[in-house]
């Protein structure tokens, strides 16, 4: 407990990093779900290239988005977190819708700048994860 009385929250960098990759998700399944039914498409992508494109720009979500939050917690549980940390998590997500708006071919800058910002905040919370395991830093 604090001054005021209140428990302090567990994990609060990967709680609201959680969230907003919920968001993020429901977003994302909610432009494949309108486009679905603009077009009139009950499964799949219906050989429809921007369907296609949406599919895939939410399952790289899926795919790339629970590794950094597994370790955006470990490395908040090991007390190495501090300010950087919600603004990796915050170049990650940001790089996600970048990456969705990429794919449409909407802004076609935001593929490569969501993939690289994926790959490399993977990458330096790696490297943190392991130089704490080893008790560098």
């Amino acid at each position: 407990m604090n001054l005021l009385g209140l428990t302090p929250v567990l994990l609060p960098t990967t709680l609201c990093l959680c969230a907003a990759a919920a968001v993020i998700n429901f977003w994302l399944g909610m432009r494949i779900g309108r486009l679905r039914i603009a077009r009139k498409i009950e499964m799949g992508d219906g050989n429809d290239p921007l369907i296609y494109a949406r599919m895939r720009a939410q399952s790289n979500f899926i795919e790339n988005t629970p590794i950094t939050l597994i370790l955006v917690a470990v490395i908040e549980l090991a007390g190495k977190g501090g300010w950087w940390l919600p603004v990796a998590g915050a170049v990650f997500m940001a790089g996600r819708v970048m990456h969705a708006f990429g794919m449409d071919g909407h802004f076609k800058p935001g593929r490569p700048v969501g993939t690289a910002s994926a790959y490399l905040v993977q990458l330096a919370l790696a490297v943190v994860a392991v130089l704490t395991a080893v008790r560098v830093i």
